[in-house]
């Protein structure tokens, strides 16, 4: 660019140059050109509308003076301060964030167990864009909706349209939120740093206060330590059916009416329970039941202050009658009546000769001759004869057990189970591979698996399918009781682990199986039971296993490799 000659050393700034108005041309001479097909740029010769270049118009003097000339006095002094950068505050307080800890006590209105709960919570204040939000941290098993109470927003400060600040957050102090007030109490390292920065001294953090209600739940709960004796679990099964029967004598002359009553008292060692009945006398008009079937209390909890309970619960009793509370010969006080127990039956006797061999039984003779002892032969004191019902043949239908109940019974009760015997064998199963033995060819190859189990004493057989057969496998019995051919309809005797024997035949229904393998596991079994088991059995399953043991796999229903049953 040139600058005419007639501005008199005045600086090329805007005010100081002066129009040319005798001059009419303002094209720029051209810098670009071609030669030999290759674009090549020159250095003009003349300015912006002929006007010649500078560096032609000043002598060398000029130009050195021009070069080490300094324009402090016109444009000031180069040496000034750097001018700081900017940062603007969402990249200088980007993911700065103030963590508070604080609380608030929520009402519990129709709760007998507490009357407020505390909640503590977590509130994070966003320096970049000043926002708050509220956590509330999980809690397992509080059944509590918890986590993100107030999402990222301004919290209103009044109703003038401010909003909470950095500032107005402070140690001990309260926030209140959308009708909610929050306490802060803690904070962490970060946030004291920032404020302590800003000349905010914050205050002493404070405890959360504790919930009633959470301490009282993380209390150890107290340890109760019942006796040997309240294992039911074991105590229903081995005693199931057993009860001691005492004859006794209710001395009951106290009352206006009173007199001396026979009774029966039984204690059923299944549960603990008493049972009282009065002797039935021909047109006595009196109900046979003076107690019916309960836990008798012997002591009671002391109570420091005068209490009434209308149903005695396990908790106010510390001591429950036993059978060594009660001794022949000597009178028992049961429910605030006196018993004079002078005789029991056979049973009784012999139960308290294995268990109690420290007491004496022996029979009181009465002075009265009415009222003397008699031997009791069953587990009731003698009553009137009854006639023995007749029971119908067994004709084949449902089970013999379920038949005798219909005739004994309007309405049938179940058949007496071995309870021990279940639990003690459950899941234990005996299982065989078997085949058909039978006069049709079709039938040939046919295997089946026949499983015994120990809980029931039943069976069940399983026909495994064999390829291009064309005979479907699957149950072929279900579990049933199977009764050995030849023995009774009143009295049948059933099949048992002792009948199978490797190669013997067991007939089911007119069907006859042949048994050709066994599980390891039964051999396992027999052997502990050895003294009730046949020898040929055992030694044909010990010849079986003895040779090629390591090829011989336990089968299961489905056909395939199973593990021996635990």
């Amino acid at each position: 660019m040139s600058w005419s000659l007639n501005n008199h050393g005045l600086p090329f700034l805007p005010g100081y140059a002066f129009r040319d108005v005798t001059k009419s041309s303002f094209h720029r001479p051209q810098t670009l050109d071609f030669k030999n097909g290759f674009r090549l740029a020159r250095r003009p010769t003349v300015g912006i509308g002929q006007d010649p270049l500078v560096s032609e118009q000043l002598t060398q003097q000029e130009i050195s003076e021009l070069c080490f000339q300094t324009p402090d006095v016109t444009y000031g002094s180069s040496h000034q301060a750097a001018c700081e950068d900017f940062i603007p505050a969402h990249v200088a307080l980007d993911k700065k964030v103030l963590c508070y800890d604080a609380y608030f006590v929520e009402d519990i209105l129709y709760s007998p167990e507490e009357e407020y709960r505390v909640r503590p919570v977590v509130i994070y204040y966003y320096l970049e864009d000043d926002t708050m939000c509220i956590i509330e941290p999980t809690v397992a098993g509080s059944g509590l909706w918890q986590g993100m109470r107030l999402k990222r927003q301004h919290f209103p400060k009044n109703e003038r349209g401010e909003h909470y600040l950095w500032k107005d957050l402070n140690l001990g102090v309260d926030l209140e939120v959308y009708g909610v007030k929050y306490h802060i109490t803690h904070c962490d390292a970060f946030t004291q740093k920032f404020m302590e920065s800003e000349g905010i001294i914050l205050n002493d953090p404070e405890p959360v206060p504790v919930d009633p209600y959470s301490k009282r739940r993380s209390l150890p709960q107290p340890q109760y330590t019942p006796p040997s004796t309240s294992d039911h679990m074991h105590q229903f099964p081995t005693t199931d059916g057993e009860v001691l029967c005492f004859a006794a004598l209710w001395d009951n002359t106290d009352s206006l009416y009173g007199e001396t009553r026979r009774v029966t008292i039984k204690y059923y060692l299944e549960d603990d329970k008493v049972e009282i009945r009065e002797v039935e006398e021909p047109n006595s008009g009196r109900a046979p039941f003076i107690m019916r079937r309960k836990r008798l209390p012997k002591k009671f909890k002391p109570v420091p202050f005068p209490s009434c309970v209308m149903e005695t619960s396990e908790k106010d009793v510390e001591e429950y009658y036993s059978p060594k509370d009660f001794q022949l010969g000597q009178t028992i006080k049961l429910l605030g009546r006196c018993f004079l127990l002078y005789d029991c039956n056979r049973f009784t006797k012999e139960y308290y000769q294995k268990n109690h061999p420290d007491m004496e039984l022996k029979s009181t003779e009465l002075k009265s001759t009415e009222l003397k002892s008699t031997e009791l032969k069953s587990t009731e004191l003698p009553k009137k004869e009854e006639k023995k019902k007749e029971i119908p043949p067994y004709n084949g239908f449902g089970s013999l057990e379920d038949s005798v109940q219909n005739c004994l019974f309007l309405t049938p009760k179940p058949p007496r189970m071995d309870y021990l015997k279940m639990l003690e064998n459950d899941g234990k199963v005996l299982h065989y591979s078997a085949e058909l033995d039978s006069q049709n060819p079709k039938d040939e190859g046919r295997r089946f698996i026949l499983s015994y189990f120990l809980s029931d004493d039943m069976i069940s057989i399983f026909e495994k399918t064999t390829r291009n057969s064309g005979i479907m496998g699957g149950k072929f019995l279900k579990k049933t009781r199977i009764p050995k051919p030849g023995s009774t309809v009143e009295h049948p005797e059933f099949y048992s682990p002792a009948d199978f024997a490797i190669g013997a035949t067991v007939e089911v229904f007119s069907h006859r199986f042949v048994l050709t393998d066994a599980d390891r596991f039964v051999l396992t079994y027999l052997e502990s039971i050895s003294s009730r088991i046949p020898s040929q059995t055992l030694d044909s399953l010990r010849q079986k296993f003895g040779v090629g043991i390591s090829n011989q796999q336990p089968v299961d229903q489905n056909g395939e490799a199973a593990e021996p049953s635990s």
